[in-house]
């Protein structure tokens, strides 16, 4: 831990890289990069009239939405499967920051990349965002795992909406810059150009921001003095051993259970909002990004309130309000027919989006036993919450391909958010016995 006169400026430097790669989570995952890549891969009639959205990639006829999906699906399927790994040489060798960067530079470089994606380079353009994905959720597993070393428990909720708050913030703004070109079109720039040069600033603002932490976050030491270690299978053997330690913690692993599903949920709709809303809503660009920028705003105050409410509830508890407020979100989302409708759950998202990441991060730092392999431990986290992602998501395509409606993969959702409540309540009955048996 550092000294504690250095704990405001830690906090604030870690929270930056939030700042930074929140651009990428704003653009390219919710907004501009789902308008632009919608509108390329849509045909219409002389009349204006949409009559398909199928494309080709390497040579196979696939619908367009379903082809985003599977690959963002892949893309948290790679990382659930490297993350072990990549953990494994972060705690032995001692570079946790040098991975982190390794991840943040191919991630941003590859949304750099994005700025020659056009209609006659669709396979560019998926392998970039691909990559860009595995730039953004590798980086965070180390990222994340700072957490528990630079705040005390009493502080981890605190500094994780923190955080968020700065993600929001931060991502806020280089969209508003995004809309005007987007919008406004200055210098005679068309449509096209605007957007792929939303891209590249993503990528420069997320590497360029990225060197306040990197500049500031402490080298963790090497943990491990053996030199005849696989590092390669130990990522595999520190989950299993991880695993070992959870199944002996009743909240711990019931909690992990809640994660597991309700993140399911979660990701996938912050992932297809933007398809939902232009596919089956047919709302125009300009109304989906304004949508889009509504819920970083609103998530500003949401990550914050979720923080206060759990000081006086309890996490779980709190956890709990905000499941059973996306299940609701969920029912209304399957019945809106209106802009208007699309616009109330916009905001009924972004009050639960911020707080839900925030809280869930901060609680599982609170759960996890005292250790000194924290990036083991988040790396759990981590391959968690990306298997249950390529689970939503594949799950939420394959949905709308067999019965032709996306509104179906949205009401099925709530299957997911049902089980996380209910592991939930598991989760707090366990923490409750445990605090009567203490007293």
């Amino acid at each position: 831990m550092e000294p504690k006169n250095n704990a405001g400026k830690l906090h604030r430097a870690w929270s930056m890289y939030d700042w930074a790669n929140s651009a990428y989570n704003l653009v390219i995952t919710s907004t501009i990069f789902p308008a632009y890549y919608d509108a390329i891969t849509t045909t219409k009639d002389v009349s204006g009239n949409i009559i398909g959205n199928n494309v080709m990639f390497f040579g196979y006829k696939i619908d367009s939405a379903a082809l985003y999906t599977y690959a963002i699906a892949f893309a948290y399927l790679v990382i659930a499967i490297a993350s072990p790994i990549l953990s494994s040489i972060a705690d032995y060798k001692g570079n946790k920051k040098s991975f982190m960067k390794f991840f943040c530079y191919i991630g941003s470089l590859a949304c750099c990349a994005l700025y020659f994606f056009t209609k006659d380079t669709l396979s560019l353009g998926i392998i970039c965002c691909v990559i860009a994905a595995i730039g953004y959720c590798g980086s965070l597993v180390f990222y994340n795992a700072y957490l528990p070393e630079i705040a005390v428990e009493s502080e981890q909720d605190k500094v994780s909406a923190q955080g968020f708050a700065y993600g929001y913030f931060g991502s806020v703004i280089l969209q508003v810059i995004c809309f005007v070109f987007v919008l406004v079109k200055p210098f005679e720039m068309d449509a096209g150009f605007a957007s792929r040069l939303s891209f590249l600033l993503v990528g420069l603002w997320w590497m360029g921001f990225a060197q306040i932490p990197f500049a500031v976050l402490p080298k963790n030491k090497t943990l491990h003095a053996k030199n005849n270690v696989n590092i390669l299978s130990n990522g595999f053997l520190e989950l299993k051993k991880v695993w070992k330690q959870v199944r002996q913690m009743p909240v711990l692993r019931n909690y992990l259970g809640a994660f597991f599903f309700y993140s399911m949920g979660v990701q996938t709709v912050m992932l297809a909002a933007t398809l939902f809303g232009s596919q089956v809503l047919h709302l125009a660009a300009e109304k989906l990004i304004i949508c889009i920028l509504l819920i970083q705003i609103v998530a500003i105050a949401g990550s914050y309130l979720m923080a206060k409410l759990s000081a006086i509830l309890g996490n779980i508890k709190v956890l709990m309000i905000t499941v059973t407020v996306w299940i609701l979100i969920c029912i209304i989302a399957y019945f809106i027919m209106t802009d208007i409708g699309f616009y109330i759950v916009a905001i009924l998202v972004g009050f639960v989006m911020g707080g839900i990441q925030s809280l869930s991060r901060s609680t599982y730092s609170k759960l996890m036993p005292e250790t000194n392999d924290t990036t083991s431990f988040f790396s759990f986290y981590d391959v968690t919450e990306k298997v249950a992602i390529v689970i939503g998501m594949f799950s939420f395509g394959l949905i709308e391909h067999i019965t032709g409606n996306m509104r179906n993969s949205i009401f099925a959702l709530t299957i997911f958010f049902a089980f996380g409540f209910l592991f939930l309540l598991f989760a707090q009955r366990k923490y409750s016995r445990s605090v009567q048996q203490q007293l």
